[in-house]
């Protein structure tokens, strides 16, 4: 497939636009119109198609025991129960090679039952071949059998219409439409927008365009498509409100001007796609993905998505609610020291950037004196700084002053496990983290985490340089690229070996 590594353009390529925020001016009054609009809350397409697949596996499998409950006299359970769920796991492979098992799949009436039903049929077929060769089949009930595959088939067809309702219903309702903006203009991007309208229209809502070119060839308005601004524009508007798909309108042979798209947008925390109507080339039918009909290739994908950010959600929560509890004496004890040790409240809370630069509001223990708080945190904590108190010391050295954030995590702002979340105005060597690092928003990709893989690896605490703050943003970065369920449980597991044995840094 062609792919382009988002991270590797970018050390490529250095031509970057400034990051801290849209350098052009103010959004153009459609993009502020746009972005005054609520977005509709989107249910993620792979999600559906996996709980449908599942729910379907489940009623058959559920019929099929029932019909050998109440009506067969004859066989054992040990071996109806096996026969039944292998008719049921080959029923799902037929249904999947047969494509029925899709969104769009999903929207279709007779194509979908057509393929559903001779499907179910050919599985019943294999089964009685099997149990004839098998000689098993005196073991089983052909009364069983028949009302089984006939009854499975009312079901399948009564459980894919309905299912056919729902998804149009969330269609019309928006909730299945990926929020998409278009990068190009001129009749190029004209081309893709007609038939994204004629084939994808079910799929995307399409936003606007964005195009660096101020020329004839890029209009105010293409195919009823309004410009929104210029490419540096979009990560400000991508920031503001949900944009779920960028689709690049350009040809393979714009080399140049792809790379200087990407070092820009590979920030944000979206798919992008190159559409692959303008190349000549012709690739296999694997070197595709498709958005509706529209044959595109893979640029970069959000770090976390569909069902992986559901084992994440799950993760953050189960962790989160068992840490509360397991340090919930921990916590009482901090908050009884911090009080008799120096007047002001237990908790400190502080602006920082969360997912797509969002501002959150971080909870900690109170480590610093009352009338020495910095809530920006220009000057950052250094070796026996007179602003901490003895107990901050202590919590801030065993990171017990970040427990709070638990709080943060069943809020749904922080991960248990992410890059951490940065003071907006902390400096390395007296320049801000963004302006010091290129590339710096990227780790807002994902939510930031209590702990991460740049803490376990020992670059905790103090950031007072910049090569300090860049292995911390190349960490996280490796952490996005290359995320999973067990190497969020490997870095939780490390976390307080690295508390004990790495702590120079940590003040």
């Amino acid at each position: 497939m062609y792919r382009v590594d988002p991270k590797q353009a970018v050390l490529d390529h250095v031509s970057r636009q400034p990051e801290s925020g849209n350098a052009e001016g103010p959004l153009s009054p459609q993009a502020e119109a746009i972005i005054a609009r609520p977005a509709e809350r989107g249910y993620s397409g792979a999600v559906i198609v996996g709980i449908a697949q599942i729910i379907e596996a489940m009623l058959l499998a559920g019929l099929g025991y029932a019909i050998y409950d109440v009506y067969v006299q004859v066989g054992d359970p040990a071996f109806y129960v096996p026969v039944i769920l292998a008719a049921c796991l080959l029923a799902n492979v037929l249904f999947n090679a047969a494509r029925t098992h899709r969104i769009v799949a999903y929207r279709r009436q007779f194509a979908q039952l057509g393929r559903v039903l001779a499907g179910w049929t050919m599985v019943m077929a294999l089964l009685t071949i099997g149990l004839f060769f098998f000689k098993a089949s005196d073991l089983v009930s052909r009364g069983w059998l028949l009302g089984w595959f006939v009854g499975g088939a009312a079901l399948l067809i009564l459980y894919r219409l309905s299912l056919r309702a729902m998804v149009q219903r969330w269609t019309e309702m928006g909730r299945l439409k990926r929020r998409t903006v278009v990068v190009g203009g001129g009749k190029d991007a004209e081309t893709l927008i007609l038939q994204i309208a004629k084939g994808a229209a079910n799929d995307i809502r399409l936003l606007g365009l964005f195009d660096d070119r101020v020329d004839d060839r890029s209009p105010e308005t293409v195919a009823g498509c309004p410009k929104l601004g210029k490419v540096s524009d979009l990560i400000e508007f991508a920031r503001r409100t949900q944009v779920d798909l960028v689709i690049v309108s350009m040809p393979l042979s714009a080399e140049k001007r792809v790379l200087e798209m990407l070092t820009q947008l590979w920030v944000l925390p979206v798919d992008i796609r190159l559409s692959a109507h303008m190349s000549k080339l012709k690739f296999t039918d694997k070197a595709y993905s498709y958005v509706g009909d529209i044959a595109v290739f893979d640029m970069a994908d959000r770090p976390i998505s569909d069902w992986n950010l559901v084992f994440k959600w799950v993760f953050d929560k189960l962790v989160a609610l068992t840490a509360l509890i397991v340090f919930s004496p921990v916590m009482l004890v901090t908050a009884i020291a911090i009080k008799l040790e120096s007047p002001g409240p237990v908790f400190f809370r502080q602006n920082r950037h969360g997912f797509n630069n969002e501002l959150i509001k971080i909870y900690k223990f109170r480590s610093m004196r009352t009338d020495m708080l910095d809530a920006s945190a220009t000057k950052l904590v250094t070796k026996d700084d007179p602003r901490v108190t003895r107990v901050g010391k202590f919590i801030r050295k065993t990171s017990i002053d970040e427990l709070p954030q638990l709080l943060n995590v069943l809020k749904g702002e922080v991960s248990i496990v992410g890059p951490r979340p940065h003071a907006l105005q902390a400096k390395a060597d007296n320049q801000l983290y963004y302006e010091a690092v290129e590339g710096y928003f990227a780790r807002h990709r994902v939510k930031p985490g209590m702990t991460g893989w740049a803490q376990v690896n020992g670059w905790r605490g103090e950031t007072d340089t910049i090569d300090k703050i860049m292995q911390r943003v190349n960490h996280d970065l490796y952490y996005i690229e290359h995320w999973s369920i067990l190497l969020d449980l490997y870095i939780v597991l490390l976390t307080p070996i690295s508390l004990v044995s790495k702590t120079e840094n940590a003040y």
